[in-house]
C-alpha cells in the first residue's frame, strides 16, 4: 500500500551539516518506499533537500506554499503536485490532509508551530496519526523534555507522551513508519 509521509522541516539548512543529509536521507527513504512527500513546497534549505532527494529517487512529491511565501522560499514547481494556498493555516491543512504520517525535521518557529498544531490535534482525538520526529544530533532533546515536563507539571495526561515518537536516525525513523502503518 501506498502511503503519503508530511515533512516539516527548516527553510534553512541549519548549523550542522548532519541536517541536510538527514533530509536527503528521509526524501530518499520515502521514495524508496514508493511514498509520497508532502511538504511545503519549497526549493530552500531542508525543505529543498528533502524534496531534491525524492524526485532524485523517483518519488512522488506533493507541495503546498501560501503565495506570500512563495518568493521567499523559493516554491518548487516541479513537482508531481503544487499547490498554492492564500494562508498558512490553509498550506497546514492541506498538506495535513494529505498525508498519512508527520515527520518533524530539525526547523524553527515554523516546524515547532505545525508539530504542535498536530500534536494537539491528535490529543484532543482529530486523528490517529503517526508523528515522528527526527531527532538528528538530539536537535530535539529540548523538546523531547518539554514533553516531560508539561505531563509532569499536570497540563497533560501521560498518554501525550505516546503520541510522539523520537527517532535519532533515519533508519529508526522509517522502522517507526513502517510498524504504525503495519499496526
Amino acid at each position: 500500500m501506498s502511503h503519503s509521509v508530511c515533512v516539516f522541516c527548516g527553510s534553512r539548512p541549519g548549523a550542522q551539516p548532519t541536517y541536510m543529509q538527514a533530509a536527503h536521507q528521509t526524501g530518499a527513504a520515502l521514495a524508496g518506499r514508493g511514498w509520497q512527500l508532502v511538504y511545503g513546497a519549497g526549493d530552500v534549505g531542508l525543505m529543498g533537500e528533502v524534496a531534491r532527494a525524492a524526485q532524485a529517487a523517483g518519488g512522488r512529491t506533493f507541495g503546498v506554499i501560501p503565495e506570500h511565501l512563495f518568493p521567499r522560499e523559493v516554491g518548487k514547481r516541479d513537482l508531481s503536485t503544487f499547490v498554492v494556498t492564500e494562508t498558512m493555516h490553509e498550506r497546514k491543512k492541506v498538506m495535513f490532509m494529505n498525508c498519512d504520517a508527520i515527520v518533524v525535521l530539525p526547523g524553527g518557529a515554523g516546524s515547532l508551530d505545525e508539530f504542535f498544531e498536530v500534536l494537539t490535534w491528535r490529543q484532543i482525538g482529530l486523528h490517529e496519526k503517526p508523528i515522528v520526529v527526527l531527532n538528528t544530533g538530539g536537535y530535539w532533546d529540548p523538546l523531547a523534555a518539554l514533553i516531560e515536563r508539561i505531563i509532569g507539571e499536570g497540563f497533560a495526561d501521560a498518554s501525550l507522551r505516546s503520541f510522539v515518537t523520537f527517532a535519532p536516525d533515519v533508519p529508526a525513523m522509517m522502522a517507526a513508519l513502517d510498524a504504525a502503518f503495519s499496526a
